[in-house]
């Protein structure tokens, strides 16, 4: 059975053709992808046969304008975890972002989820790299290096529910293609079984300092250092710079860390909210 979501956005449209006496309405069902025409009645909205969503259905999701609903086999879900924190899927103009426990995991003001993870890809990432993906997220960053021309993608996420969500994201497909391995664990364990010089350029957008100091750390650093291979390249997005003490910039003890792990030409990359660096 095919995969409908909806949001608020367009279950409006949704409501609003209802309201004109209108028999269709054209609707992207896969989160922006894609359009096509749905049949309307007195009843609501009808997907196919086995999914129809009432007007008081529709009504509910409008409500909920920070969520994503699955609507399969005649069931409607959010698209969310509260197994462990509250993990869920927030609906943009374009690509969903996620969200952890309140937080945004993505740059979405003024730009596109998407977009902006495909920024950060082309900061490092050249045709024929070899790919070292950290704390890949909803793999955005990975599937915008296939498309870059990587001949390789290792994406590593840590969290099981972000890769549950991600599983579920009709952005996120592209995971599935030849030339791209997930693996569900810590970025800062395995890079330690990775092979010296065995990478072209790293991605690494880690949660938030507090959550993951670690992989901040210039021990963390001297090992992607290690694995890259000579005048490889490096994007790490740092998040909004804050002051951890007084005149002691965050970033700039990024910066600091980076260059004592062996890294030239590091150089802050404002409007990403990152730094760029090489080997």
């Amino acid at each position: 059975m095919p995969n409908y979501y909806l949001h608020a956005e367009n279950a409006k449209q949704a409501l609003e053709a209802l309201a004109k006496g209108l028999s269709c309405v054209r609707l992207s069902t896969d989160l922006n992808i894609s359009e096509r025409d749905f049949s309307l009645n007195d009843q609501g909205l009808m997907l196919d046969e086995a999914n129809q969503l009432s007007v008081d259905e529709l009504k509910f999701i409008v409500k909920k304008t920070q969520k994503i609903f699955l609507c399969h086999d005649g069931e409607l879900d959010p698209l969310e975890d509260r197994s462990a924190g509250y993990y869920k899927l927030v609906p943009t103009a374009g690509s969903p972002l996620l969200e952890i426990s309140g937080v945004k995991m993505h740059i979405s003001k003024g730009t596109d989820p998407f977009i902006s993870a495909s920024e950060m890809a082309q900061q490092a990432v050249r045709t024929g790299d070899r790919v070292l993906d950290c704390c890949g997220g909803l793999g955005y960053a990975a599937i915008a290096a296939h498309r870059l021309g990587a001949r390789e993608v290792l994406s590593i996420e840590l969290s099981p529910e972000v890769m549950a969500l991600r599983a579920q994201n009709p952005w996120s497909n592209d995971l599935e293609k030849e030339g791209i391995t997930q693996l569900q664990g810590s970025s800062y364990e395995l890079i330690g079984t990775m092979l010296n010089n065995s990478f072209d350029s790293v991605i690494h957008d880690p949660p938030r300092f507090s959550l993951a100091g670690e992989l901040y750390s210039e021990e963390f650093y001297s090992e992607i250092f290690r694995v890259l291979r000579r005048n490889g390249r490096l994007f790490h997005y740092t998040g909004n710079p804050h002051v951890i003490r007084k005149g002691s910039g965050f970033v700039d003890g990024v910066i600091r860390r980076l260059k004592s792990a062996g890294f030239k030409n590091v150089e802050k990359v404002d409007r990403l909210m990152g730094v760029s660096a090489q080997k």
